[in-house]
């Protein structure tokens, strides 16, 4: 590598270091080009991406019809904001809810953004829906939950960075154990005022922490006994990422894992953002039927930007893709060949622990302690050889490749992984 080369690297972190806020810890790599599973550095090397924007883009890097819906659009009509109609809006809520089968999408930008609708369409619906008195609405988390960084989602959070010294937190939310019913039934059989269960169906910040069977179904289940919306956080895990559309399809029994139709498990409103758009743009949406989302009126919620014509564009064409290209089959396919190709390994390792994960959401546990930089050197060496990963929690790295990968780099990048892992072994 040139010295010209090396400053180029240099210079692009020192700008960032120098004029952006340091509230991002990223891995000492500068991209500027992308193409499907491989993203490109400013030295002109190549490497898998194996984060894929957390699971925004599932379909690979500036996909063609994404790209082209997005620039398309722009050429026509960008913002209109929502004081006026625009003729793209529409398409998009009507393709999108009967992509998902639901009666309603109210759209936004960001994950936070979306999941923070959900919270306010939830206590509305509480309070004029089921009776609980004003301010009294309570909703229900799970610890080690992400559902984002903004002041009432840190407020349920146990993320002690996320939340130090950004008090006073929002009151309202009671946090159980993640994968426990009884704590679940406890507070749902013995207090009136809870109004909604808030849940990742795969908690994806926090390590991959795959629930045991029949839980999401059970859940929802006792929040229908209860008349508590079931409200799923399914930002990261959600289209096609865990090898169903949804990841709350996990217990259902339907043969079409790209399906529109009810599965076992069905939000009450439901959280989508990320690959909305293929990472090409900020896109987000809550979708509820009609008896929830009724709740919304003229001046109780809104986005400048959200519903603008290039989100709605943008979101029709990446979520064709998944359907289109079978994105969901494709991502359980080579997820399971995943999880068995490291298993492999594993058995012989001293370096890890274990691999957990659904479709292509997965997680390797190095066996080191949280606070050690086990994990982050393993991802320097990763980026090395060729592919490029973050840790999670210390001691855990996430793998997350674009849904477009075919077999054949999948098994390039285990050989990368292992080849990697060897290098650490004790």
């Amino acid at each position: 590598m040139s010295v010209l080369e090396q400053t180029a690297s240099e210079k692009a972190i020192d700008l960032e270091n120098k004029y952006g806020a340091h509230n991002y810890h990223p891995l000492p790599v500068v991209l500027n080009r992308g193409e499907g599973v491989h993203v490109w550095d400013v030295d002109g090397k190549k490497y898998y991406d194996f984060l894929s924007a957390y699971s925004a883009v599932n379909q690979g890097h500036c996909h063609p019809k994404i790209v082209g819906a997005m620039t398309e659009q722009a050429k026509t009509l960008t913002l209109t904001s929502r004081a006026f109609y625009n003729d793209m809006l529409g398409k998009y809520e009507k393709f999108a809810c009967e992509f998902f089968n639901y009666d309603k999408l109210l759209p936004m930008n960001t994950g936070a953004e979306a999941v923070e609708t959900a919270l306010k369409i939830c206590r509305k619906w509480a309070y004029e829906k089921k009776g609980i008195d004003e301010n009294e609405a309570e909703i229900i988390v799970c610890e080690n939950n992400f559902h984002g960084r903004t002041t009432t989602i840190i407020s349920f959070s146990n993320d002690s960075v996320a939340r130090k010294n950004f008090g006073p937190y929002t009151k309202g939310f009671i946090k159980i154990e993640y994968d426990n019913l009884q704590q679940l039934q406890q507070h749902l059989e013995n207090n009136k005022n809870i109004a909604g269960f808030l849940v990742e169906p795969i908690q994806g910040e926090a390590g991959v922490f795959v629930p045991s069977e029949g839980y999401l179904k059970k859940a929802k289940a006792l929040c229908e006994k209860h008349n508590v919306l079931f409200i799923a956080d399914e930002v990261q895990t959600g289209i096609a990422r865990t090898g169903r559309l949804l990841a709350t399809c996990g217990d259902c029994s339907c043969p079409d894992k790209n399906c529109s139709g009810t599965p076992d498990v069905k939000a009450d409103i439901l959280i989508l953002g990320k690959a909305m758009s293929g990472g090409a743009y900020p896109v987000s949406a809550v979708l509820a039927n009609n008896t929830v989302m009724s709740v919304i009126k003229p001046g109780t919620h809104g986005s400048t930007f959200g519903g603008n014509p290039i989100a709605a564009a943008v979101a029709i064409a990446a979520l064709s893709v998944v359907r289109d290209e079978k994105l969901a089959e494709n991502a359980e396919r080579l997820g399971n060949m995943f999880r068995s190709e490291l298993n492999k390994y594993i058995q012989t390792s001293n370096i890890v622990k274990s691999v957990r994960g659904k479709g292509l959401l997965n997680a390797i546990l190095i066996n080191d302690s949280e606070d050690s930089d086990t994990a982050w050197n393993i991802c320097l060496k990763l980026r090395d050889n060729g592919l490029l990963a973050k840790p999670t929690h210390g001691n855990i790295i996430r793998f997350a490749p674009p849904l477009v990968m075919n077999e054949e780099q999948l098994m390039e990048c285990v050989s990368i992984i292992v080849k990697t892992l060897k290098e650490f072994e004790k």
